[in-house]
């Protein structure tokens, strides 16, 4: 990913953080967040946000990391970081798991 000569101040890229969540949360219809998705990303920066989403619900299904990389063909090391983020991130991935997959989500 391109990285910046001269990262901008935090208090920049928080508040421009911020405007990309807000402008997602914004946004009501699914074609609408699909249609902003793929102007804002490029093709593998969607295929890999897609990759880990789609194993989220197999990890919170005790599927093995060898199994769901045989079902996705997604790498091990991404399945390891969506299991490492579901335990120790921010909280976004259990708040859309919540909406997405309520049955999973009571187990967790």
């Amino acid at each position: 990913m391109k990285q910046r000569i001269e990262p901008l101040p935090d208090s920049d890229a928080d508040a421009s953080f911020r405007a990309l969540a807000k402008a997602l949360a914004g946004l009501e219809r699914v074609d609408d967040v699909g249609a902003f998705l793929r102007d804002l990303c490029t093709p593998a920066e969607l295929e890999a946000m897609a990759d880990r989403w789609r194993v989220v619900p197999m990890l919170l299904q005790g599927v093995p990391y060898r199994e769901i990389h045989e079902r996705t063909l997604v790498s091990v090391t991404t399945i390891g970081r969506v299991a490492r983020t579901l335990e120790h991130g921010a909280g976004g991935y259990a708040a859309a798991v919540k909406r997405q997959y309520p049955r999973l989500a009571q187990s967790h």
